[in-house]
């Protein structure tokens, strides 16, 4: 009674019917949904009426600046986040990897290690010295403060984090 073309029928017409379900629910979703209110809340409106009176201003909770905390940061901290630069950066005088030496960056030229000729010309003009100031603004984001950057890294988010290894690169040279 049951052969091959008979479970081949049953599990065609399953399968069928499940994909009419399927394209059925998205077909009503896409037509009865408006996405207002909705989990498909997806949707925004082609213009805003700006209203008398509705003029609310968006409160930004700021942190305390770079200085505060880099004024109290743990350079033994920051030789552990260096972990993540070690791939393309050297500590040591002079040596070099897919990046210059990081030796004595602090308070360096930007650009300013002659044997190392690899720089993508991204951070010509941008600033006259690696101050930890610049340094924190190039870390946070290097493709946003020096756009063309060869850098692959994508930043470092925590104001701590920079501060604890601009702290720790700043050690290095004494």
């Amino acid at each position: 009674m049951f052969d091959t073309m008979t479970m081949t029928k049953t599990i065609g017409a399953i399968c069928g019917t499940f994909l009419v379900y399927l394209l059925g629910a998205w077909f009503a979703e896409t037509v009865y949904h408006s996405g207002a209110g909705g989990h498909g809340d997806d949707h925004h409106a082609a213009y805003v009426i700006h209203a008398e009176g509705d003029e609310t201003e968006a409160v930004v909770e700021e942190g305390p600046s770079f200085e505060e905390v880099y004024a109290t940061a743990d350079a033994a901290a920051g030789e552990g986040l260096f972990r993540a630069c070690q791939s393309c950066h050297k500590v040591e005088d002079g040596a070099h990897g897919t990046g210059p030496s990081l030796y004595g960056v602090v308070g360096r030229g930007v650009g300013g290690v002659a044997d190392f000729g690899a720089y993508s010309g991204a951070l010509d003009g941008l600033a006259e010295a690696w101050t930890p100031a610049e340094l924190n603004a190039f870390l946070e984001s290097p493709k946003s403060y020096a756009p063309g950057t060869s850098m692959g890294y994508n930043g470092m988010r925590k104001i701590e984090d920079r501060a604890n290894i601009i702290a720790w690169l700043d050690s290095l040279d004494g």
